[in-house]
Order: C-alpha cells, then sequence, then structure tokens
C-alpha cells in the first residue's frame, strides 16, 4: 500500500504573509497525523500549485489523497474549479486514488470553533 497524503488546498494571494496561517495549519496537522504526509498547495499567485504538488507527492510513493478546500465556503473555485483539477489528475494518474472533501467552512465543528473564538473576542 502506497503512503497516503492530505493536500490542504487554499486560494493564494500576492502576500506571502497570506499563507501563514496557513502553513502553521500545515504543521498543525501533520504534527497530528503523522502517519500521513500533510502538504499545503494554491489555486493561483503561490505555489506549489495542486497539479504540481499531486505529481510531485505520486513521484514520492503516494497513491491515495484527499484534497481538503481550506476555504470558508463552497464558491465557484470550491465547486468548479477544483472538480476539473481532481477529474484531469484522475486521468493523469489512473492508479490513484484522488478524492476531495467539502469546504472547511461548510463543516458544523468548523463553524461551532469560529463562533467561539468570535465570542470570546467579548471578554477582552
Amino acid at each position: 500500500m502506497g503512503q497516503r497524503a492530505l493536500i490542504l488546498f487554499a486560494h493564494g494571494a500576492r502576500d506571502p504573509r497570506w499563507a501563514e496561517p496557513f502553513q502553521r495549519l500545515q504543521q498543525i496537522t501533520q504534527a497530528q497525523s503523522p502517519e500521513v504526509r500533510v502538504a499545503l498547495a494554491f489555486l493561483e499567485l503561490m505555489t506549489p500549485k495542486l497539479p504540481e504538488l499531486v505529481r510531485q507527492l505520486v513521484q514520492d510513493g503516494c497513491t491515495d489523497m484527499t484534497v481538503v478546500p481550506v476555504f470558508f465556503g463552497q464558491g465557484g473555485h470550491v465547486l468548479r474549479d477544483l472538480p476539473v483539477m481532481v477529474e484531469q489528475l484522475k486521468k493523469e494518474f489512473p492508479g490513484l486514488q484522488l478524492k476531495s472533501a467539502a469546504a472547511v467552512g461548510e463543516d458544523a465543528d468548523v463553524l461551532n470553533a469560529i463562533a467561539r473564538y468570535c465570542i470570546t473576542t467579548l471578554a477582552t
């Protein structure tokens, strides 16, 4: 069985500081799941882009990958752009198990965690 990978997929921005919270998320996730390779990819404006990262992971022996869009909602990029990229990569690598999760902002636990944070700001 090949190595598993979890790809955190973010939009990207011109300012490199924008990526810092996503890099911290990658580090935290990797620490909590050391048996899985956790990587960060971007849609645009930053590297690596999703296709180049998937190609590198395949080259490194990963055969099972899950893409998690670290987007707040299921907008056009997640609903239209990501599925096209995933399908193209599946065609390029027929033996690859590649799936995509819903945007993190669609998850009730994520929304509850954000709500808890927002409420804690009232105390400061």
